[in-house]
């Protein structure tokens, strides 16, 4: 007996070429499927191919040796890798999963997120909390930086994605929709804590310098920190200028009526 691995992008290419290599119909083809591969996140981060282990029989030795091996493409495996079929690697046993828990917002939430989690980096754990208005998903271990990106992206864009596929699964016209929270290692507390802390600063130096002060281009969730933050200061009003994703917020000094300068009646 000997053992091939053919790859694909899907199970179908991966046995089109086994059968194209081998010289033999799909139906003589026998074949154990290792892994069904993974697009990843938006279609390239943490790809992977699909993969099948081809097993010829004594009786058609003749054929494996008019086969010619391809870099990258075929391999021989005397014994089995034990990480063929990892737990949840397969995009099929992924979804069932992912339907299987589709009545809890709450665990379809982690599991969406690890998902995502898991393609970018290794050995990050999810808890989650919450209610029919509201999850809140803690992301602890892995790589910290690639799942928050620069300026945060990456974190937003997950949480972005875990929320409407949430919604998508349980919002109806007469439900609310679910508010969905992530953050990696406590990022969004700390980062809010001192835009918060900026913010006040700034807002500071305006009402003492009577001039508006442009803060740099800021994502929508660091923008909302910043006017919320100011909403109740009265010397100040906010607003955002610019297009597209990244906009700005500019402080701007509220003139104070009582220090209006009062014209003078001329002397009768």
């Amino acid at each position: 007996m000997s053992s091939f691995e053919y790859k694909g992008k899907n199970v179908d290419q991966a046995v089109k070429k086994a059968c194209e290599e081998l010289k033999l119909n799909q139906d003589e083809l026998k074949y154990e499927v290792l892994s069904y591969g993974s697009s990843g996140i938006f279609g390239f981060a943490g790809a992977k191919k699909a993969r099948i282990l081809v097993t010829l029989a004594e009786k058609a030795q003749d054929l494996e040796n008019q086969v010619t091996e391809q870099p990258d493409e075929i391999s021989i495996d005397a014994q089995r890798p034990e990480d063929y079929i990892p737990h949840g690697d397969s995009d099929r046993s992924q979804e069932q999963a992912l339907h299987s828990i589709s009545d809890n917002p709450l665990e379809l939430g982690r599991a969406v997120l690890q998902r995502f989690v898991d393609a970018i980096t290794e050995d990050a754990k999810i808890t989650a909390e919450g209610d029919s208005e509201q999850i809140f998903l803690k992301v602890a271990g892995g790589n910290a930086g690639l799942l928050i990106g620069k300026k945060g992206q990456t974190l937003e864009a997950m949480q972005s994605l875990v929320e409407k596929i949430v919604n998508k699964q349980h919002n109806t016209k007469h439900d609310p929709r679910i508010r969905v929270h992530v953050d990696v290692e406590g990022y969004l507390e700390t980062r809010k804590a001192n835009l918060e802390k900026l913010a006040m600063q700034l807002a500071d130096k305006s009402k003492r310098i009577s001039k508006a002060i442009t803060l740099g281009q800021m994502s929508a969730y660091d923008r909302r920190i910043v006017h919320l933050a100011l909403k109740g200061d009265p010397g100040v009003r906010t607003k955002s200028r610019g297009e597209g994703y990244l906009r700005k917020v500019v402080i701007f000094p509220r003139k104070n009526r009582s220090q209006r300068p009062q014209r003078h009646q001329s002397a009768k």
